[in-house]
């Protein structure tokens, strides 16, 4: 009988992590964990709507609530089974497991929740408690124990590590083309547009528009010669923000044949 909780702790902490479950992908527990992520994701998205919140309050708060005991639960589990981890098997472990990234995480995910109910059980609101409840879409970082997402995250990080020269080389670039494409936009349009481009602040505001080829409104130049710079500096912005993807692209291929060739 003494065996019995730490064969069940055992048992809880495989079916929590996923890297140490035996049958492969992903335990009942942590299917369970995606699909109440998932849920309260789309829980936060509709509240936002207020047309879909009014109509139904009372759904929202009986979903909050069975989200909230769903992730207080798994967050209670973490830290009861975290012993079964070597690292954290000593006295104190559990303390150090709770200042781990992944479970602030965990405890910032909780807390919103529990002020969520709370305040929709008194109805209190305001502006300070919607920033708290939209601190909910943390949820999504959870995700990140999936294994297929773990070695999506970890090739990237590799790409991003074997190629941080050229990565830094190109944000610089993207910084001096910026730089320049305000300057030379300053001067052009300065005296006849001095709202949107009478300092090179302002301008710069524009330049990065450009360069990352969202556009900015009705802030364009009018003048023919500013027009044919900023044709010029969006046309050279849409090669330079490519840069980092094709960068990236080689990267991840490179990677990717690394790990055929080790199998």
């Amino acid at each position: 009988m003494s065996d019995l909780p730490n064969h069940m702790r055992a048992r809880i902490f495989r079916q929590l992590n996923a890297s140490h479950w035996p049958h492969g992908g992903l335990s009942p527990v942590n299917w369970a964990i995606v699909i109440f992520v998932v849920v309260s994701l789309v829980t936060v998205i509709l509240e936002t709507e207020p047309a879909i919140e009014q109509a139904n309050r009372p759904w929202f708060r009986a979903m909050n609530l069975m989200i909230l005991v769903a992730f207080t639960v798994e967050y209670l589990a973490r830290v009861w089974t975290a012993k079964e981890l070597t690292v954290y098997s000593e006295v104190g472990g559990r303390v150090r497991y709770m200042l781990t990234p992944m479970a602030i995480i965990d405890l910032l995910v909780v807390l919103p929740l529990w002020i969520v109910v709370a305040t929709d059980a008194v109805g209190v609101s305001g502006e300070v408690i919607v920033v708290i409840r939209l601190f909910r879409v943390l949820q999504i970082v959870k995700l990140a124990r999936i294994p297929g997402v773990v070695k999506a995250l970890n090739g990237i990080g590799r790409a991003i590590s074997y190629r941080k020269f050229e990565l830094i080389l190109t944000f610089i670039l993207a910084l001096a083309f910026m730089l320049l494409a305000a300057t030379a936009l300053y001067l052009v349009e300065k005296d006849v547009q001095p709202e949107e481009f009478g300092s090179i602040p302002r301008a710069l505001w524009w330049g990065m528009a450009t360069l990352t080829t969202v556009g900015y409104g009705d802030v364009v130049p009018i003048t023919p010669l500013g027009r044919v710079f900023a044709g010029i500096f969006a046309i050279s912005g849409v090669g330079l923000a490519a840069m980092p993807a094709g960068i990236m692209a080689a990267a991840l291929s490179s990677i990717y044949h690394e790990e055929q060739k080790g199998r």
